[in-house]
């Protein structure tokens, strides 16, 4: 459980709702700032409800769309001072190779977004990567600032470092109302606090708390399969702890893509999951889909089956995690149209979390009503027709 840093007040600088990687990145920069900041956390923290759990993420610099791609510098810049000011290793670097049908064209933009990117032929990666095949007609591109992001451990890092800037952190406080205002009112499950400036970075219960407002922003929460898959002989050259991540784009039978990291929260299993899920209630998570419950592990059967020769071709474990996805797949990062004191950071479609350091300081800039250090131009609300509703 996260300890308070300071006895409770009622009246901070900030509000920050959500103390997932989003929402903590955005609560650290504004501690940095020196504003008094508060940041709640509807579950007892560490927690698996949202999106932020588990042990690793895949980072890169390669992105087919170019504003992400121009992110990637400052966010490894962020997440290294992050490294520095917790004292703690947050990144293994592997390399990522990303697979895909010669002349696909995301696999071409992902080559153009890197400074030393390369194409790799079958039996180049074979000979680097002998856990991965590649198949006719098909190319690899290598991106060798890719590495694995220790998430857990990152999460506790920037929430340690907020607190010791004076942030204060609150958990088991869920958020039933917020009162707009040029001093808004956040009432929890514990008390009611008051701020000139709130985030709303809230994951899958950001809809929950923006309706009332009079946003009825288009996010689709999805539950995500995570499946780990066994090595058929432990130490598989290429495949293991000391494989590269790997992404593979445009594969007509994994059209939302697939996406593996090199064992380590499992001895032994390496992590290979689809892009894409069930809709899901986030109240309701745990509840199996209708149908057929796990199409996307049947899929995934296949792609190991001929991708990943080495590895067993079924899951040995599967655990869930939540998407919240926008239906073009890139983020909301805005002021409310109506209030500008409410910023909204949201539907991070499952491409988020590489990219929290450089979404906080965003969001942060945004409250704060300075000129963002990324155009936001992309992730704006107005974008989708019909979200303004009837307003408080």
């Amino acid at each position: 459980m996260a300890a308070p840093s300071k006895p409770h007040q009622a009246t901070y600088d900030a509000i920050v709702i959500g103390a997932g990687i989003q929402g903590s990145f955005a609560a650290y920069h504004l501690a940095q700032r020196r504003r008094d900041t508060l940041l709640l956390e509807q579950f007892i923290l560490p927690h698996s409800r949202g999106s932020s759990h588990g042990q690793s993420r895949i980072t890169r610099s390669a992105y087919p769309r170019v504003p992400y791609a121009r992110m990637m510098p400052d966010s490894f810049r962020l997440w290294q001072r992050l490294e520095a000011e917790a004292g703690t290793s947050l990144y293994r670097q592997t390399g990522l190779v990303v697979l895909g049908p010669a002349g696909n064209p995301e696999l071409e933009s992902c080559r153009c977004s890197l400074s030393a990117g390369e194409f790799l032929d079958a039996t180049v990666l074979a000979q680097r990567f002998p856990g991965l095949r590649l198949h006719p007609g098909e190319v690899a591109v290598w991106d060798g600032t890719g590495g694995v992001l220790f998430a857990d451990r990152a999460l506790r890092a920037v929430q340690d470092v907020f607190r010791r800037h004076g942030g204060t952190l609150r958990d088991g406080e869920k958020v039933l109302r917020i009162e707009p205002g040029a001093v808004l009112t956040v009432t929890t499950t514990a008390r009611v606090y008051r701020a000139p400036r709130l985030i709303i970075a809230a994951g899958a219960w950001t809809s929950a708390l923006t309706a009332p407002l009079g946003l009825r922003l288009p996010l689709q929460p999805l539950r995500i399969n995570v499946c780990y898959w066994r090595e058929k002989e432990r130490g598989t050259p290429g495949v293991g702890r000391a494989g590269p991540c790997f992404m593979a784009l445009g594969l007509s039978r994994a059209p939302h893509g697939v996406f593996g990291l090199p064992a380590l929260e499992y001895p032994g299993l390496v992590k290979v999951c689809y892009h894409n899920g069930s809709p899901a209630d986030p109240e309701e998570r745990d509840r199996a889909p209708l149908g057929d419950p796990q199409p996307d592990v049947t899929l995934l059967s296949s792609f190991i089956s001929s991708y990943l020769p080495g590895l067993e071709p079924w899951p040995a474990v599967v655990e869930t995690c939540l998407y919240t996805n926008t239906p073009d797949k890139d983020f909301i990062l805005d002021r409310h149209p109506k209030f500008s004191n409410i910023v909204i950071g949201a539907g991070f479609s499952g491409h988020g979390f590489k990219l929290a350091p450089v979404v906080g300081k965003l969001l942060c800039e945004l409250s704060l009503g300075e000129e963002p250090s990324h155009s936001t131009a992309p992730f704006t609300i107005t974008r989708f027709p019909g979200v303004l509703q009837a307003v408080l």
